[in-house]
């Protein structure tokens, strides 16, 4: 099967880029695969962080992709699609995360399915956890441009059908990142880290936006006793003098350890070895990123009860769920280290065994097979 993959590649960085990398590599295994990137992903204004692109302490693989698409010029619109249409592919994949896409992204695959090629879009979000009020009318139009949809969690296949009832879609978990390298002793990691390894530790991981209610795990610290250590590592889409303040003020804040920043490839193992607890306290979600990360390190997981955290923890018996409330967040914690993360690692370990690329790639390219 010859196959276009239109999304982030190298030199961008982050989530997305990281997924992409890993599937091209197992698709391009058994098939041809022409990766294609952006010319420009985002305008400097929409994008909140230091940087788009990798750094040297990035480990990410350099894929020769081609840049074709420049989101913020529709004048590259068509000549993207055209570049992509030279080489005959079967098969047009992409990535959609935000209704910022969908203009050109829509774009190439309504003019690429024209010509005979099938369009399957991988689903992070469809309804964003950041609304506006032109979302769902762009969305609804991306959607229909493209042959089928590759869902992630149950809570992004819902709304995939709210707004396209007629999608053909198939549901495949979220694959592991098992791409960071190895775990490693915990007491080296905390002596780096300059933690008490006899502490207790929580990581709260990635990004941080409002709606991840990194607030209310600040304040659930509180409630714990002083064999709790929290780590926050993540660089802060907004202002985060607000959390500063929240912990100056907080009876705990002795026992918080800050990273307000992008996190390189290369610290990832030393802040999961550190760790013994991810906690996900979001107030919204369709799925996270963070876990298979988690999952790959082997750290069980408490997440809050909001879109599909649950099915993807609870089911799995990798973690505990909780509802998106301080008290709720605590006694969740208290109970995982109660219960004993042994039981929830044995699990993780089960659960390990189901979530490769390969399957996620051959279970892909089955459905469009279908299509």
């Amino acid at each position: 099967m010859k196959i276009a993959y239109l999304s982030t590649f190298y030199p961008f960085r982050g989530g997305i880029a990281q997924f992409n990398a890993n599937l091209y590599k197992v698709l391009q295994k058994e098939h041809e695969v022409i990766p294609f990137t952006f010319k420009r992903q985002y305008p400097k204004i929409l994008f909140p962080g230091k940087t788009q692109y990798i750094t040297e302490n990035d480990s990410a693989p350099t894929i020769d992709s081609i840049p074709v698409l420049d989101t913020a010029n529709p004048l590259t619109y068509a000549a993207s699609t055209g570049r992509i249409a030279k080489e005959h592919p079967d098969v047009l994949i992409m990535k959609y995360w935000m209704t910022y896409f969908a203009p050109s992204l829509g774009t190439v695959a309504q003019k690429l399915k024209k010509q005979g090629c099938k369009v399957i879009t991988v689903l992070d979000n469809v309804i964003p956890h950041e609304p506006h009020f032109f979302d769902k009318p762009l969305t609804k139009w991306f959607l229909k441009q493209n042959s089928g949809f590759v869902a992630m969690s149950e809570a992004v296949r819902n709304d995939l059908l709210s707004l396209y009832p007629e999608a053909l879609y198939t549901l495949l978990p979220h694959p592991l990142y098992d791409h960071f390298g190895e775990k490693t002793n915990k007491q080296a990691a905390c002596m780096q880290l300059g933690i008490d390894s006899a502490k207790k530790i929580l990581l709260f991981f990635g990004l941080i936006r409002d709606y991840k209610g990194l607030d209310l795990l600040i304040d659930s610290l509180s409630l714990l006793d002083e064999s709790y250590h929290l780590i926050i590592a993540g660089e802060s889409y907004g202002d985060f003098g607000k959390y500063n303040r929240q912990i100056e003020a907080s009876p705990a804040k002795q026992r918080i350890t800050v990273l307000n920043r992008y996190i390189d490839d290369n610290e990832v193992p030393l802040l999961f070895s550190a760790s013994d607890l991810l906690v996900i306290p979001y107030r919204s979600a369709t799925q996270s990123g963070v876990i298979p990360i988690a999952y790959h390190f082997e750290v069980p997981v408490l997440a809050t009860d909001v879109g599909g955290l649950k099915e993807t923890i609870e089911k799995a018996g990798t973690g505990l769920i909780c509802l998106p409330q301080t008290e709720n967040i605590a006694q969740g914690i208290q109970c995982l280290f109660q219960l004993g993360k042994e039981r929830f690692i044995a699990n993780i370990r089960k659960e390990k065994q189901l979530l490769s690329w390969e399957i996620f790639a051959g279970k892909l390219l089955a459905f469009a097979e279908q299509l």
